[in-house]
C-alpha cells in the first residue's frame, strides 16, 4: 500500500503538470501550427507563381526571340539580295566596259591595217621606182651607151 500511497502522490505532483501539457498541446494548434500552415501555404502559392510568371516570361521571350529571328533572317535576305543585284550590276558594267574597249581596240587595228597597207602601197611605189632607176644605172655601167631600162620598157 505504501506503494499505492507513493504512486498516488506521483500522480497527484504530476497533474499540474499534466494539465499544462494539455495546455500546451491545445495551444500549440492555434497559435503555432496554424499560423505555420498559413505561411507555408502562402509560400508555396507565391513558388508556384512566381514559377508560373518565370514561365510565362521564358515562353514571351522565346516568342519574340523567334520574331527578332525571323527579322534577322528576313534581313540577311535583303542584303544578300542587294549583294547580289551589286554584283550583277558590277558584271554588266565590266561586261560593257570590256565591250567598249574591244570595239575601241577592233577600231584602232582596222585603223592601224589601213595604215600598214596605205604605207606598204607607197613602199611598194617607191621600191617600183627605185628598181627602174637601179635598173637603168645598171644599164648603163654595164652597157656604155645604149638605151636606158625605161625607154626599153616602153
Amino acid at each position: 500500500m505504501d506503494i499505492l500511497h507513493q504512486l498516488g502522490g506521483l500522480v497527484l505532483g504530476s497533474v499540474p503538470t499534466m494539465v499544462f501539457f494539455l495546455l500546451l498541446v491545445a495551444a500549440y494548434g492555434p497559435l503555432v501550427r496554424k499560423p505555420l500552415e498559413k505561411t507555408l501555404a502562402e509560400r508555396q502559392a507565391r513558388t508556384t507563381g512566381a514559377v508560373e510568371k518565370a514561365r510565362q516570361s521564358i515562353a514571351a521571350a522565346e516568342a519574340e526571340a523567334g520574331v527578332y529571328e525571323e527579322k534577322l533572317r528576313a534581313a540577311r535576305n535583303q542584303i544578300m539580295a542587294a549583294r547580289e543585284r551589286k554584283r550583277q550590276q558590277w558584271q554588266a558594267d565590266r561586261h560593257e566596259a570590256m565591250e567598249s574597249a574591244r570595239a575601241a581596240a577592233q577600231e584602232r587595228v582596222r585603223a592601224a591595217r589601213q595604215e600598214i597597207e596605205v604605207l606598204a602601197e607607197s613602199a611598194r611605189r617607191q621600191i617600183d621606182e627605185s628598181s627602174a632607176m637601179l635598173s637603168d644605172q645598171i644599164l648603163r655601167a654595164v652597157l656604155p651607151a645604149g638605151p636606158s631600162f625605161t625607154e626599153a620598157r616602153q
